[in-house]
């Protein structure tokens, strides 16, 4: 049961093969086998078993709200939740609970979803592994699956790869089978980087199509909330209920029409998949580019037209973001000074010296080493060299995207990731502004673009871990872009979670079978 999509479980629900308070334990008993993970901050599940008990009774009265009615979900912990503990991963607000839900937790909750934990992250979503967060790193659930322990011969408590971040508790969270769905913040890639390393559908919608109310900012311009499940129809049936305008967000769009249901028998053979040549990076991975090889021959062979396209700024992006990136959060941290909320130091000696020692306690290295950086960006006599030069090549990158859709392209098609989940000793060799740049290669330039992106995961590498591609098209084309993906995804032949049980469960499980064993935990 738990390794059905939400589309199968939802059904179930309705025909009664399953309680949703049956249901929500079994979720809540498979995070409690699957903590070495790492995935959760904090688990829900006094709330969690009290929803599902409601989303019961409606059910039994045939009144269900929806699709998500009794689903379990998890929320990545940079989401406010009303008298939820919300900590970014981070000291600074380690004990903070929240006054509000943010908006896309709350039509969650409107639809009868049941909120089963918040999850693990980079410190304020700073990262691209989730290793940089107060609570310690997330491990991937594949680390434990049989493909990874066989081909690898890893031991069992070492050896373990990373999940990708910054919203490597969300991916792990769907991955391992503890929810149908999370949510993440997709700034630069934080969504579909884990997503690609963790094997799961990760999507990040246009600019402004999701709310951002209460998702505690990052950078303001290019923040995306971002949606993870296990196939592309369940990300649409996600994405058609979350989408639309916000009160209280004056950034939000309208919502794009008819998005919950993608065609049974889409044709890509009107399709026009454009190939970039600069995302031909260096570092990218043999497998990876066989990989993207592969599905472009699969697209051509189908009658689509695959054509190679140019992005000529590419190579100036990962810069260009880093210097946007850091102004914007050198002014987002500056709330966070002890007097109004979260930690306050008890160095009382000076107003200045308790603002001084509180950000040193409550921030983590990498954390004060942006809003250093940020701030020496947008110093007067910086300011025009490194912030509105670094907004003038941001244009220019946003240009070539709708220059190449302009000519005909409707999709382009990438390596989400340069190569397979690193493993965790190797992936702290680099310092976190390293990994970042290295990590968001592919991702950040549709950020930079406000345009929507999904990566699905397409093959396991030669280690047994999950290789993704990503999939880009023009602002609004959500519709078309996941009826691609859903085409690709039925085609590559991507194994799922539930054909293996890490190896904890099999030392405990004798004479069943891997899909019984998972569905029986």
């Amino acid at each position: 049961m738990l390794g059905l999509t939400i589309r199968e479980v939802s059904l179930a629900l309705r025909e009664g093969r399953i309680s949703p308070t049956e249901l929500c334990r079994k979720c809540l008993n498979r995070i409690k086998k699957t903590q070495h993970l790492n995935a959760y901050i904090t688990v829900t599940e006094e709330l969690a078993l009290k929803q599902a008990q409601e989303a019961e009774t409606r059910l039994l009265q045939g009144k269900s709200r929806g699709p998500l009615d009794g689903i379990p979900f998890a929320v990545k912990d940079n989401f406010c939740t009303e008298n939820i503990r919300t900590t970014c991963a981070s000291r600074m607000l380690k004990d903070y609970s929240p006054p509000y839900n943010a908006t896309m937790v709350q039509k969650l909750f409107d639809q009868g979803a049941v909120l089963v934990g918040k999850t693990n992250m980079d410190e304020f979503a700073m990262g691209a592994g989730s290793t940089d967060g107060a609570f310690g790193p997330v491990r991937n659930p594949w680390s434990y699956a049989a493909p990874f322990r066989e081909q690898t011969g890893a031991q069992l408590d070492s050896d373990w790869v990373v999940t990708g971040g910054s919203s490597g508790g969300s991916a792990a969270a769907v991955a391992s089978l503890t929810s149908y769905l999370a949510l993440g913040s997709d700034t630069g890639g934080s969504t579909r980087n884990p997503g690609a390393l963790c094997g799961v559908v990760a999507l990040k919608p246009t600019y402004g199509l999701l709310s951002r109310h209460g998702l505690i900012p990052l950078v303001n311009s290019m923040d995306v909330p971002g949606i993870m499940t296990r196939s592309v129809s369940d990300a649409a049936t996600v994405l058609g209920i979350l989408q639309g305008l916000d009160i209280r967000d004056s950034t939000t769009i309208p919502a794009v029409s008819s998005i919950k249901e993608l065609p049974e028998d889409f044709d890509v053979k009107n399709i026009c998949v454009g190939i970039p040549k600069e995302y031909h990076a260096p570092g990218l991975s043999e497998e990876t580019l066989t990989q993207w090889s592969r599905v472009a021959d699969m697209f051509e062979r189908a009658g689509a037209r695959v054509e190679r396209v140019s992005l000529p700024h590419t190579q100036y992006s990962i810069v260009c973001y880093h210097v946007l990136c850091h102004a914007e959060v050198a002014s987002n941290m500056a709330r966070f000074d002890g007097l109004e909320y979260g930690h306050r130091s008890a160095v009382d000696s000076s107003t200045e010296a308790m603002y001084a020692s509180t950000r040193h306690e409550g921030f983590n290295d990498v954390v004060r080493g942006r809003i250093l950086s940020g701030n020496f960006f947008l110093l007067k006599q910086n300011y025009q060299h490194y912030f509105v030069k670094a907004q003038k090549v941001r244009r220019l990158i946003s240009e070539d995207f709708k220059h190449v859709f302009s000519s005909g392209v409707d999709i382009l098609l990438t390596p989400t990731t340069l190569t397979d989940a690193a493993p965790y000793s190797d992936f702290m060799q680099e310092d976190n502004r390293t990994r970042s740049a290295q990590e968001d290669v592919f991702t950040q330039p549709v950020n930079m673009a406000g345009l929507p992106a999904v990566s699905v995961p397409t093959a396991l590498s030669r280690r047994g871990l999950p290789i993704g591609l990503q999939l880009i098209s023009p602002t609004l084309q959500e519709k078309k872009l996941l009826s691609v993906a859903r085409w690709m995804e039925q085609r590559v032949g991507f194994p799922s979670m539930s054909d293996y049980v890490d190896t904890k469960e099999c030392r405990k499980v004798s004479g069943v079978t891997k899909r019984e064993q998972t569905s029986a935990a």
